[in-house]
């Protein structure tokens, strides 16, 4: 897997056929008619179309794969010529935004021509899904329609929670530069820094090695811990005695990788390094544990042992881990709520945390894939102990 520098952008038409051949198995498996699909993952990850222009949220854009036919997109006359370069061959039109009319019915008509063997139509209505398109006009498209539009997320996530070796190699190739801006990053930063000086310089040093963007950085500090793991950096310096989070939800042609690292401003009190070795050592139970036909909930409860062997309670039902691809979160959850059985080349998160003492929080987190011999590490190790900043 260790190719990643010579790795190029994109996946071969016979990748995108592939997708769309298992996804017709599924949709005949589970009696669908077609998916409709609309969010820009699911359309990259079936087209491979890619544009900044989902910023803009005034045009909807619509794939529609038919159950015995090619994937048809249905798309703004503005977006014609960018897919034009995919290999979909059907793609029709229309002008928007449609300041006149609604910006459904297209769609809508090009739906109804489809054969209706099962009168039902598979969207992305479920968990982490949503359909990029207004309630209004979702409403609309079902109005007198020729089929039901049921839930098509458990179909969509069946095919992209296991992943290809070239969307591993990606995820690697993201992961490792996090790690190499990670590993130096003590020697590039220090108490004249602001949290926002820091996520500058993370961010640039990412980019400089090859990622294509940062969209996720929480800068987090605090003495002696944080209490939260979300928030923007702000102008705060960081300063002795600090405790400084930094998570990375870096992308390499559309694939994230994401996970955190831990940082102390001169020298850790006991306490922190206690829970520090704590949640490494939790970290790889979790690893170890990744293996094909293993139960998410059932590595959950291992990490969670891992902790009270420490002597630490079970601290609520907070998942330690999650999927990760075109979307920085994806299933399944590591949780204690989560059935899903692991398979060989699904991309997962290990991501135990532990509040240690009241109001103060730490989280580890690595990538890993999941090979027929076990997991495979796509990030760099982080330490046993804390790396310190002079």
């Amino acid at each position: 897997m260790r190719n990643a520098k010579t790795l190029e952008y994109g996946f071969s038409n016979e990748e995108f056929e592939i997708r769309v051949e298992r996804a017709q198995e599924l949709l005949y498996e589970n009696k669908l008619d077609a998916l409709l699909t609309t969010i820009p993952a699911n359309l990259r990850y079936f087209a491979g179309i890619d544009t900044h222009f989902w910023e803009s949220p005034t045009r909807p854009w619509f794939l529609v794969i038919p159950l015995s036919s090619d994937p048809i997109a249905v798309i703004p006359e503005i977006g014609e010529k960018l897919f034009r370069k995919t290999f979909i061959k059907d793609i029709y039109t229309w002008p928007s935004p449609n300041l006149k009319g609604d910006d459904v019915t297209p769609l809508k008509s090009i739906l109804e021509t489809l054969p209706n063997r099962f009168g039902s139509i598979g969207a992305e209505l479920g968990k982490e899904m949503s359909i990029r398109m207004p309630a209004l006009d979702f409403g609309l498209l079902q109005d007198n329609f020729n089929f039901d539009i049921v839930d098509g997320s458990p179909l969509i996530w069946a095919l992209r929670t296991v992943k290809s070796f070239n969307e591993i190699k990606k995820i690697e190739k993201v992961a490792q530069i996090v790690s190499e801006v990670f590993a130096q990053l003590p020697t590039v930063i220090s108490t004249d820094d602001s949290e926002r000086d820091v996520a500058n310089i993370v961010k640039i040093e990412i980019l400089k090695r090859g990622a294509d963007n940062v969209p996720y950085l929480p800068v987090v500090s605090g003495v002696g811990g944080v209490s939260q793991i979300i928030g923007n950096p702000t102008n705060k310096l960081i300063s002795t005695g600090d405790f400084l989070f930094i998570d990375t939800g870096a992308t390499f042609d559309g694939y994230f990788c994401d996970f955190d690292r831990n940082f102390i401003v001169g020298t850790a009190p006991d306490e922190l390094k206690r829970a520090n070795e704590i949640l490494w050592h939790a970290t790889e139970e979790g690893i170890k544990n990744l293996v094909p036909g293993a139960k998410t909930k059932d590595i959950w409860k291992k990490i969670n042992k891992k902790i009270e062997d420490f002597g630490f309670m079970i601290q609520g039902d907070g998942r330690y881990g999650h999927g990760v691809g075109l979307q920085l979160t994806e299933p399944p959850s590591i949780s204690s709520f989560d059935n899903t059985i692991i398979q060989e080349n699904m991309v997962l998160t290990i991501e135990p945390s532990l509040e240690y003492k009241p109001g103060k929080l730490i989280v580890h987190e690595e990538n890993i894939f999941v090979s027929k011999d076990g997991p495979v590490l796509l990030t760099k190790r982080a330490p046993k102990e804390l790396p310190s900043i002079s």
